[in-house]
């Protein structure tokens, strides 16, 4: 089994001497927006310093930007979470006036892995994070350059899911200013059904490891490595 952790920033340093004992499998320090030396409230922490520290690898973020995903692939992080208010239970673009668009942000890190990935030959994974909800949508991110995506809603949609039809991030849960909303997800089957299948309907909630495959049989692409190869055409509207 994997055992993993998720804290936010503010909290790391209090909880360091925890996290260091606790010999987790994998560390995830996850803020609205973040940067390598996290200010907030008074308390620095030092990222760099931290990650270096620790032998477990860690996954910080999210992050919009060239530059500061950039500065967070310096600390020695093995990935980035890309992506601001973009999940369905998000709120900080109304709250705080910060958000991102999800395919220029992704773009934009893809870019700085590419300089980072010169700079010192180390590969950082990139890890898109707000609102996926289907396999076409993933696809999307992956020809945007994402290596990988969250999935929240989509999974809370589950019958096996612990929320029991409800979803909410970590931006809900603030004492004085919360970012975000729990939410009523429709469960639409089981975890089997949601990932592989079978489908009975259209709406790509279903079988999302199954619309992977078709995207790139399609795109005549063999994985998703692959895919990040593809042409992207912007275009407007929501599709």
């Amino acid at each position: 089994m994997i055992a993993a952790g998720a804290v936010s920033p503010k909290h790391v340093a209090s909880l360091a001497d925890i996290l260091l004992r606790a010999e987790l499998d994998l560390l995830v320090i996850r803020g609205s927006v973040i940067s390598a030396e996290h200010v907030g409230h008074g308390d620095t922490l030092n990222l760099k310093r931290f990650v270096r520290e620790l032998e477990t690898p860690v996954i910080v973020g999210g992050c919009a930007g060239y530059q500061a995903a950039l500065h967070l692939m310096r600390t020695g992080a093995a990935a980035v979470l890309v992506g601001v208010d973009g999940g369905t239970t998000a709120s900080a673009g109304q709250v705080i006036g910060v958000g991102s668009g999800m395919a220029t942000a992704i773009a934009d890190v893809r870019a700085a892995r590419m300089r980072h990935l010169d700079e010192t030959g180390v590969y950082v994974h990139v890890i898109a994070d707000g609102g996926f909800t289907s396999g076409g949508q993933i696809a999307k991110a992956m020809a945007c350059g994402a290596d990988g995506v969250m999935l929240g809603s989509a999974l809370a949609a589950a019958n096996e899911a612990p929320g029991r039809g409800w979803h909410w991030g970590n931006s809900v849960i603030h004492p004085t200013l919360p970012q975000g909303n729990r939410i009523p997800v429709e469960q639409v089957g089981s975890l089997e059904e949601l990932l592989v299948g079978p489908a009975p309907n259209a709406d790509g909630r279903l079988n999302i490891f199954g619309a992977l495959r078709q995207s790139l049989a399609t795109l005549g692409y063999e994985n998703l490595k692959d895919l990040q190869k593809a042409e992207v055409l912007i275009r407007s509207g929501n599709r």
